[in-house]
């Protein structure tokens, strides 16, 4: 082959790899769930556009008083939070983000350099850095609008910005890989900085108490600390320019250059590790075989045994191995806390008692309603891909001697179960940090959630036949379900919320405080009814469903 082949260069081994993947998507689209999953991404990324597109105003609006205002010196403050939230916001949601599978890509006969170079490609098209840069364009159309001389200038910082940012986060996303090898050290990390990104959230709240005894200068102090970092750097640039300080553009070009080539080196090294072949993976270790002692000594042995005594044994097994997956997987027992986290927190905000407490108060039976559908939208998301979990297990379903009604039902008394004790939890919070509301209220809530989640269980258990979407234990990367399941859920969540405010619209109109629960407690058992009507039809559609269950949770 040597002998009938010519050198390929850089470029054309890169066109061509992307070459590749395009016509891999495209015929990937051929088939029906491909193209309703890219449906769904799509619309996903649609919201999170609208997301993007009211701070580019922000910062737009932002550069261009600065400059018009002669406040030049604040410029560091944009470019800072844009650095914070690129290199922050891809660690944080790092399974909503584009993963480097260099694996994959060592099957393409290209070098080292169109390796480095796709590697670095990819940190462009994660959510954090398309919004990065279009908030940076943003900003640069405000500073130029208000004085267009900079423009030159502001496009030069802007690129090696962004150059240096994305070479950054793939260094963090490198390293991040290679210390998270292993499973315990990623949930040991995962829990670490989920509780320290939320305790942030409270830094607001508490310095807004003591924000007239704040200092402006205090701001300009600290500028001083942080002038060697690259955010400032950017800003000393534009700053030289505006006052036609060719020092100050030389120091601030050059320290962008250096941190780009710095980061640069390290990046080559470990992308060069990977290119020959590093992988990073963990085995089980060896344990040593214990002899069954009988069929009820294994079954009081498993994890959650106890409901077996309260539900029929087949029901009673997937609930019990549930609660085991749920108790193995570190990162979906750690985001229970969440919630009444939250709750803590939105309490601060929007009524809470104490140096929390920054705004003015609601009233209760405004906010527990509120905040309890809120706990229902963040828990309710794992029902959608109910076999996430199951891999090759799933093999297991069609062969044992039971229906899918019943894997169902174990799933479902699962994800109630949970969703309850989540519900008290959050309750007590709120009860505790705003009060309670009146009883039709409290009563008229708890229906409430009872006929949301009864209501959607059959919605999730059938994406979960149809959009299934294969999930690992311990991993940060690519976890996320299917793009069709996540706008299915967030259908549900507007529907359900659009009848509950209706009925508890038409209940004040009345004027009758018990109207709302009397109407909930009808829908509740309706949902009810309903789900229970799901079962042996979804059993009948899992089924037809079999070998695209098999082909996508066992490849």
């Amino acid at each position: 082959m040597v002998d009938v082949t010519h050198p390929v260069s850089l470029g054309e081994q890169i066109r061509l790899v992307a070459k590749l993947r395009w016509r891999i998507l495209i015929n990937g689209l051929r088939k029906k769930n491909k193209a309703l999953d890219l449906v769904g991404m799509i619309f996903v990324s649609l919201l999170g556009a609208v997301l993007v597109l009211g701070p580019c105003f922000l910062f737009c609006f932002a550069g261009y008083s600065l400059v018009s205002g002669g406040r030049q010196q604040l410029l560091a403050l944009p470019f800072w939070a844009i650095f914070v939230f690129w290199q922050i916001v891809p660690v944080f949601a790092v399974g909503f983000g584009t993963s480097f599978d260099f694996r994959s890509l060592l099957r393409f006969p290209f070098n080292g350099s169109a390796f480095y170079l796709i590697g670095l490609a990819y940190g462009l098209a994660d959510f954090p850095a398309l919004a990065s840069i279009s908030w940076l364009l943003s900003l640069t159309a405000g500073v130029t609008a208000a004085r267009l001389g900079l423009l030159p200038v502001l496009l030069l910082v802007v690129s090696m910005f962004v150059v240096m940012n994305v070479t950054m986060e793939r260094l963090i996303g490198s390293w991040l890989q290679r210390l998270l090898a292993r499973r315990r050290t990623r949930e040991i990390f995962f829990a670490l900085f989920i509780l320290s990104m939320f305790s942030t959230q409270f830094i607001g709240p508490i310095q807004s108490g003591f924000a007239h005894k704040g200092n402006p200068a205090i701001t300009l102090r600290l500028g001083k600390y942080l002038a060697p970092f690259p955010p400032s750097l950017a800003a000393q640039a534009i700053q030289g320019s505006l006052a036609h300080n060719g020092q100050n553009i030389l120091v601030g070009l050059g320290g962008l250059a250096a941190f780009t080539a710095f980061f640069t080196v390290l990046l080559w090294q470990r992308f060069a590790a990977q290119y020959r072949g590093e992988d990073l993976s963990e085995s089980a270790a060896p344990e040593r075989a214990v002899p069954p002692r009988g069929p009820r000594a294994k079954m009081a042995s498993l994890p959650g045994a106890g409901v077996h005594q309260f539900l029929p044994p087949k029901i009673g097994a997937i609930v019990s191995k549930e609660f085991s997956y749920l108790r193995r997987n570190g990162f979906a027992f750690l985001l229970l806390i969440l919630p009444p986290a939250q709750m803590l927190l939105f309490s601060s905000q929007f009524g809470g008692k104490g140096p929390l407490r920054f705004a003015g108060k609601f009233s209760t039976d405004f906010l527990f309603p509120g905040m309890m559908a809120y706990t229902i939208l963040v828990l309710m998301g794992p029902a959608y891909n109910a076999f996430a979990y199951e891999g090759r297990g799933i093999q297991t379903y069609f062969m044992a001697p039971l229906k899918f009604a019943d894997i169902f039902a174990g799933k479902n008394i699962m994800t109630a179960a949970t969703v309850a004790i989540e519900v008290v939890i959050c309750g007590a919070v709120l009860g505790w940090r705003i009060g309670w509301p009146s009883a039709p209220t409290l009563i008229a809530t708890l229906f409430a959630l009872a006929f949301t989640v009864a209501a959607q269980l059959p919605i999730a258990n059938w994406a979960s036949l149809s959009f299934p979407r294969k999930l690992e234990f311990g991993s940060m990367k690519g976890q996320r379900n299917s793009g069709v399941a996540v706008w299915l859920m967030f259908g549900a969540q507007i529907v359900m919320g659009a009848i509950s405010a209706l009925v508890l619209w038409t209940a004040k109109l009345a004027g009758n405080p018990w109207l709302a629960a009397e109407a909930f407690a009808f829908l509740a058992a309706a949902a009810l009814g309903g789900y229970l009507a799901s079962l042996q039809p979804l059993s009948e559609f899992a089924e037809k469903k079999k070998e695209m269950l098999i082909e996508a949770l066992c490849r």
